[in-house]
């Protein structure tokens, strides 16, 4: 149960509406038991007494009583909605933060299926238990409790034969419990492998329709709505003898209180009121053995919810603030490599000792083939991953020692794989900068050609993109990345083949549209077009993730290296198709 304490911070906040929830259940329950012995006062007084004066009297009083269980019933049924969404609300906010501030080689290693699964299945599986089962549980301890008390007053032999029922009840439960525990965490590692298939397979959709693999999809998703139909028939089945084996544990000792109790009644041990309200009481007694029966199961089904959930929470960003980080408030972009290595696996370095400066306003191209570490410079300049050795130095700070947020302010990355929001084209541009007004949205716009093809649109600006900007073209998605960078106004442009979607026509547009945002701005590229290489001031070639050549590109042709090598052989190839250098 120490799993559950982790929870409390986030009821404590509604700690005081809870106990008043419970306070108010419990006066539910109470008023019950209470209704109870009236019942069996009134069959004494309708039966033996015929005291109709009594019998009206205890009618009034009756209906006095379901009055007032139906005014606390309706409180703590709003109050328990209430504090329950509130908590689960909190919760998920607060996991959806904590993702967030998650590292790249996090959600590189993790499918989104299986997050948002935890995210939305998982959490809602810990809501009951955390919050309406400890008010329903107040519930019935009151009617169990107050029950016995009840019972034991009125006929202490016929209690006894309930009371032998709980051991066994408490036995039953655990066995039980043990295998739901089990079946439920894997049931729920089955539901988030069928979550992440299905989203794979339509965030996919072109290419699973373009290599006509719809009937494999089918098949595999197919299979695993098996597997997980298996597991929940499973757990039905086992859940399915559970209940019945509580209830007939329960209903065998009213039998046996009705058939004792029976016999008391003729042989003038006790009234037929007073048995007829033990067997209600005996009745309702079934209710808390039967919920604490569910309850136990709830709890079992919720650990395994619980433990994938804090699995989650329990991940410590790489990438995060010092202790004492230091916040920049602006750069002039002086940015040096000192003897960088990384590997994103052990033993598999990507970069190796590798330094070079880039000074402020310089404009700096990677090339080398592919699997030579141009992207990976970029993601460590951007600080998606630190040096596994060396420093990254900006304007003489080690970028590890400043805020996170305060470095990444300085930024603007316009990468391969546009990612557009779901939203309109106003809401993308202005992701850049959020108090930007929409004069200043039509401007960057403008600024990296993007103005017209936009006011050609049916809305405008207020066109919807779709996800991930399905109703755009690659060329129009890469353009409002442009002018989402434009607007940010950063220090350092970072562009990892921004123009690689677009036609010859768009490309020339967009490169004169870097070439203002790149005026007096630190800009690093990776890039295969040589109309954008040949711009650069100068052009790093990398190979198996070290620094093999270094110069302009005439420099570098001249002395026929690697550099002249890759674009010798690509001579007779369209510029605009090339993806060699």
């Amino acid at each position: 149960m120490l799993i559950f304490r982790r929870f409390l911070p986030f009821v404590q906040p509604y700690l005081t509406r809870m106990l008043l929830g419970g306070l108010l259940v419990m006066g539910v329950a109470a008023i019950n038991l209470a209704l109870l012995r009236l019942a069996g006062l009134l069959w004494d007084v309708i039966t033996v007494q015929h005291d109709g004066a009594r019998m009206t009297e205890l009618i009034g009083i009756f209906l006095a009583l379901v009055l007032l269980q139906g005014l606390c019933s309706m409180g703590h049924s709003y109050l328990t909605a209430w504090v329950s969404q509130r908590i689960v609300a909190d919760f998920r906010r607060h996991l959806f933060a904590h993702l967030q501030t998650l590292d790249i080689r996090f959600f590189a290693r993790r499918r989104t299926g299986e997050l948002l699964s935890r995210l939305m299945s998982d959490v809602g599986i810990i809501q009951s238990v955390v919050t309406e089962t400890p008010i329903d549980s107040a519930k019935q301890l009151v009617t169990f409790v107050g029950g016995i008390a009840f019972l034991l007053t009125m006929n202490w032999r016929l209690c006894l034969l309930i009371l032998i029922l709980l051991p066994l009840l408490v036995l039953v439960a655990k066995i039980f419990g043990r295998k739901l525990k089990a079946l439920s965490t894997l049931l729920q590692d089955h539901i988030a492998a069928l979550s992440t298939s299905a989203e794979e397979v339509i965030s996919g959709i072109r290419i699973v329709k373009s290599f006509v693999q719809t009937k494999r999809e089918e098949a595999r998703f197919s299979t695993q709505v098996d597997q997980t139909l298996r597991l929940t028939m499973h757990r039905a089945g086992i859940m399915a003898l559970f209940i019945p084996v509580i209830s007939l544990l329960t209903f065998s000792v009213a039998a046996a209180v009705i058939w004792y109790g029976g016999w008391q009644v003729i042989e003038g041990a006790v009234t037929p009121g007073d048995l007829f309200a033990f067997v209600l009481f005996a009745g309702i007694l079934i209710g808390p053995f039967s919920s604490a029966a569910r309850v136990f199961a709830q709890v079992k089904e919720a650990q395994g919810a619980m433990q994938r959930v804090f699995e989650i929470l329990d991940v410590e960003p790489d990438i995060q603030d010092q202790p004492d980080a230091e916040v920049l408030s602006t750069v002039t972009g002086h940015v040096r490599f000192e003897d960088v290595g990384f590997a994103y696996t052990p033993r598999t370095p990507v970069l190796s000792h590798l330094s070079f400066e880039a000074k402020p306003g310089e404009v700096i191209a990677f090339v080398g083939p592919t699997g030579a570490g141009k992207t990976t410079v970029i993601n460590l300049i951007h600080r998606f991953y630190d040096p596994s050795d060396g420093r990254i130095m900006v304007d003489g700070h080690d970028v590890r020692q400043v805020s996170v947020e305060s470095w990444y302010r300085q930024l603007a990355l316009v990468p391969q794989e546009t990612i557009l929001f779901g939203g309109t084209i106003l809401d993308n541009i202005r992701y850049g900068n959020l108090n930007a007004t929409e004069t200043e949205v039509q401007d960057a716009a403008k600024a990296a050609h993007a103005h017209d093809f936009i006011t050609g649109l049916p809305d405008g600006y207020h066109t919807v993109v779709g996800e991930k900007g399905v109703n755009l073209s690659g060329g129009q998605r890469q353009r409002i990345a442009i002018a989402r960078a434009i607007l940010k106004a950063p220090r350092i442009l970072l562009l990892d083949e921004a123009t690689s979607s677009l036609d010859s026509e768009s490309e020339r547009l967009v490169q004169e549209a870097l070439e203002r945002l790149m005026r007096g701005r630190t800009t690093f590229i990776v890039a295969h077009r040589l109309s954008t290489i040949q711009r650069a001031d100068r052009i790093l070639v990398l190979d198996k993730g070290k620094l093999v050549e270094e110069g302009t590109h005439a420099q570098l042709m001249e002395r026929k290296g690697l550099y002249h090598y890759l674009y010798t052989i690509r001579l007779d190839e369209p510029p605009a198709l090339s993806r060699t250098v």
